[in-house]
């Protein structure tokens, strides 16, 4: 027969050993969701450091931080409304277009979305390539159509755009040279809530993948730990933002803190303009 203090020790012990198993599970989680947003990040900004990742699941609050991470309540409204009508064009080219641009002009880029326009000023002086590749691709209505397929919410804040296949693995055909990227901007490696930037696959771990910029891009909706080694080349409109913030709100789907917006954000139309 079992006595009540030995039943008392038994209920200890197993208390103890589902805490562990829940910290073990937890760290588990941790490492998966880590793994999960580097990975994107492979593909948002190839190879970019996650510093919050480091440390931030330690201590007693382990399980329970992260099972309210991974446990996300009900999907949101999706606070944008229905796309135009039209169909993405399966356009690719063999190589970068002819620079054109006058690079003492001032260039904008107007993506109007299902959740509200979101204005660019571009800096056509210090990244030349970037924003004639742009202006080339939008003259074609490349963008027209196309969801912003990623959004990130945890490290890095950003909303990921520019790929007409909506995988993240879409691209023009060509790629083109990284620039700006001593901009005074990108202070103690942080790209500041407002810049819009490029995506490429540079690692740098093995410290290969430069000048490979396609068309896919980042709207930075907040502050952002990033090293300084993707394209700025251009800064958000004020009425922009509030358009990012509406579309952050709404949250990712997969909980995790990386992955397909909950909001339906498609470009119906994008346009680049010589002032």
């Amino acid at each position: 027969m079992v006595s009540n203090d030995q039943r008392r020790r038994q209920l200890a012990r197993e208390k103890f050993l589902r805490q562990q198993q829940r910290r073990e599970a937890a760290r588990r989680r941790a490492r998966m969701r880590n793994a999960v947003i580097a990975g994107a990040l492979a593909v948002v900004v190839a190879g970019g450091a996650v510093s919050y990742a480091a440390g931030a699941f330690d201590g007693d609050g382990a399980a329970k931080d992260d099972e309210a991470a991974a446990e996300p309540s009900s999907t949101p409204k999706d606070p944008c409304g229905k796309a135009a009508p039209g169909k993405v064009k399966p356009l690719s080219f063999k190589k970068e277009p002819a620079l054109t641009i006058d690079k003492s002009a001032d260039y904008t880029m107007d993506l109007r979305t299902t959740c509200g326009d979101i204005g660019l000023d571009l800096s056509a002086a210090k990244a030349p390539h970037t924003v004639n590749s742009f202006k080339f691709l939008v003259d074609k209505g490349y963008l027209d159509h196309t969801k912003c397929h990623r959004l990130t919410t945890g490290g890095i804040y950003v909303l990921q755009c520019g790929d007409p296949k909506g995988t993240g693995e879409g691209g023009p055909g060509y790629s083109i040279p990284d620039e700006n990227l001593k901009d005074k901007r990108l202070k103690g490696n942080v790209y500041p809530a407002g810049t819009v930037a490029m995506a490429n696959q540079y690692n740098a771990r093995t410290k290969k993948g430069r000048d490979t910029g396609g068309s896919q891009f980042f709207l930075v909706y907040r502050d952002s730990q990033l090293p300084p080694d993707y394209t700025p080349f251009g800064t958000i409109s004020d009425s922009g933002m509030k358009v990012l913030e509406k579309i952050a709100d709404a949250g990712e789907s997969s909980g995790q803190g990386d992955g397909s917006p909950n909001a339906t954000v498609v470009i119906d139309k994008a346009t680049v303009t010589k002032s």
